[in-house]
């Protein structure tokens, strides 16, 4: 552990996303094992990344951005909440540039700008879009560490959201690379792209340490911006996603499951 707090912020936020991404490709490894993945299941699995999403957000971004805006004299609640908007908005706009396609839906509801991609890379562009707040929350809460603001603010405590995101991106890997094998891609080709996904996250999490690392007076309004982000990727496609089918009492139950192992994750590391 000691090697690993001698690194700086942007280093450790990258191995941090490193490990998120291992764990994509994990889950998108099942390929080599499923052809077909039962929809309960998988909706079981969706809603466990949204609970850790939801829990992530306050626990892990929320909840320091209040808590450093407070120490930095300022009213609290102002970075906060316009952050957390504004990540809102952030997602929206890149929804409707992006072209991605949501899970279980045809090809003529492909959202963002109209392009002449495939299915399969248009579902992998909608998992990447919602890694990019993954990605951009272990960042800076990196960064918080190294900036030394806020008492909530714990190299522990970015350690566990890292594991937390790191933990439901495995059903997310899943998620991507059964649907495209059963869409007919090869096991491998299904794999690629599935873990491919994942990619975005080390990328977001060294621009999110890197900024916050050298303009220390936005990082409550950059964590709120990533919980943000995060609460629009749940609500605007995770949960949808997770409630295909009649019996929805799976993805229910995943989502408080997913929450509460976020939430002991960072309570008892963070």
């Amino acid at each position: 552990m000691d090697w690993f707090l001698s690194l700086n912020s942007v280093t450790q936020a990258l191995i941090g996303t490193l490990f998120t991404w291992f764990m994509t490709a994990l889950g998108a490894a099942m390929v080599f094992f499923f052809k077909e993945i039962n929809q309960k299941v998988l909706n079981a699995m969706l809603g466990f990344a949204a609970g850790v999403m939801i829990a992530a957000s306050y626990w892990s971004l929320l909840a320091p951005a209040i808590d450093m805006a407070s120490e930095q004299g300022r009213v609290a609640w102002i970075p906060a909440a316009g952050g957390f908007l504004a990540g809102g908005i952030f997602l929206w706009v890149v929804d409707k540039i992006m072209p991605h396609l949501h899970l279980n839906e045809d090809i003529e509801h492909a959202e963002g700008i109209k392009t002449n991609f495939g299915k399969s890379a248009l579902l992998v562009f909608a998992i990447t879009l919602h890694n990019i707040p993954e990605g951009m929350a272990v960042g800076v809460a990196f960064g918080a560490v190294a900036n030394q603001l806020g008492s909530t603010a714990t190299v522990m405590g970015a350690i566990a959201l890292a594991i937390g995101i790191g933990i439901q991106n495995f059903p997310e890997g899943a998620a991507v690379s059964i649907p495209l094998r059963r869409e007919g891609n090869s096991r491998m080709r299904s794999f690629m792209y599935g873990q491919a996904s994942g990619i975005v996250e080390p990328m977001a999490a060294v621009v999110g340490a890197y900024a916050v690392t050298v303009a220390t007076n936005i990082l409550p309004f950059a964590l709120s911006f990533a919980a943000g982000a995060m609460i629009y990727v749940v609500v605007e496609e995770l949960i949808p996603e997770a409630q295909s089918g009649h019996d929805t009492h799976f993805s229910t139950l995943g989502v408080m499951v997913g929450f509460v192992v976020m939430m002991i994750l960072d309570v008892a590391l963070g």
